[in-house]
């Protein structure tokens, strides 16, 4: 089985270097918007910066400038070029949205003082612990780490904490994309959760094993329904939004409460300087809208966060799924990880 060809690898890994520059962004943001326009004088415009790719997004932002009348003008990057753009660009920069594809750079760039707090119609759609504590951001996805498997295997058989497949007896069986933003994540939320010994332990444990090593989610997928591999680490919507679904490969969901059971989420704020952008919370009520949040689980395969709209066809509903209890800012610290995995050597 081919995966889908069409579904975009997902990256934004914060790196050392941009996580300090990100720090700079304290106290700027977008520049101070005009006030909207009253009817007839002018257009109304938007500019967003975008961590998710346009294939993705691209389709529902014409949506919403089709029923709002505002322009969007976006700029798409991974997460991590354009957290470094906003600290170059300062206080001159022309972003009013930011969209990330991860909660990590949210977390980093509200702790630096980046983003504007959300109103309340927006901070209250979705509750924790899918969005900032302190209203900052908001997340817009859900996207659940889980264990693909060849069907040949048992599902009994594969451990539902993936911290087992360090087990001897799955030496050579395991797949992991080590470079993948997503996987980086669920590092650190294990650091953050069981402490870097613990990380350590897994990541050298994996090495030692003969982890195999891909460079993408994607490859990871077409080696477990082939066969090559019997296991691999991805996230669910590979599985949800392929548009013909893997022949020999199901998914093992993690244990409650556990790091393998984590759900990240994709999110937006309004940065600091464009806190009176109306357009820009405008854009902000959009993405947390039933429409909108339908039309992320029907092509996207990820798990809406707004109550009373249903999940992606075919997996478990978020509710039953049991995330460990964590601040998801707090896997803001992804250079931490980085720094941990070049020096066991699966970077």
């Amino acid at each position: 089985m081919t995966p889908s060809t069409t579904r975009p690898t997902r990256r934004g890994v914060l790196t050392g270097a941009v996580l300090a520059a990100a720090l700079l962004v304290a106290g700027c943001g977008g520049a101070p918007a005009d006030p909207a326009p009253a009817a007839g004088d002018g257009p109304r415009t938007l500019t967003l910066y975008s961590g998710r790719e346009e294939d993705l997004v691209g389709p529902l932002l014409a949506q919403f400038q089709q029923q709002s009348g505002i322009t969007v003008d976006t700029r798409y990057g991974s997460t991590t070029e354009l957290a470094a753009q906003l600290a170059e660009e300062g206080a001159a920069t022309p972003a009013q949205v930011f969209l990330s594809q991860d909660a990590g750079a949210l977390g980093a760039l509200a702790g630096a003082g980046a983003f504007a707090p959300l109103p309340e119609e927006v901070r209250g759609a979705v509750t924790a612990p899918y969005t900032a504590t302190d209203g900052t951001w908001t997340g817009l996805t859900g996207r659940v780490r889980v264990a693909a498997y060849n069907t040949r295997v048992p599902e009994a058989e594969v451990p539902a904490d993936v911290t087992e497949l360090t087990d001897p007896r799955w030496r050579g069986r395991v797949g992991i994309a080590p470079t993948n933003a997503s996987f980086q994540a669920f590092v650190t939320a294990l650091r953050v959760q069981e402490g870097d010994d613990a990380a350590r332990a897994f990541l050298e444990g994996l090495r030692a094993n003969e982890v195999q090593v891909f460079p993408r989610n994607t490859a990871i997928l077409e080696a477990v329904d082939s066969g090559v591999v019997d296991v691999g680490l991805i996230n669910h919507y590979y599985v949800a939004a392929a548009e013909t679904p893997p022949a020999n490969t199901a998914l093992k969901f993690g244990a409650p409460g556990t790091a393998s059971a984590l759900v990240n989420v994709t999110g937006a704020g309004v940065l600091a300087g464009a806190a009176e952008s109306t357009e820009a919370r405008e854009l902000l009520r959009f993405l947390v809208s039933p429409q909108a949040q339908e039309y992320f689980a029907r092509e996207t395969g990820e798990y809406p966060l707004v109550a009373g709209v249903a999940g992606p066809a075919g997996m478990p509903a978020l509710a039953d799924l049991r995330a460990p209890r964590l601040d998801l800012a707090d896997l803001e610290d992804l250079d931490g990880t980085t720094q941990l995995m070049t020096q066991v050597g699966l970077l």
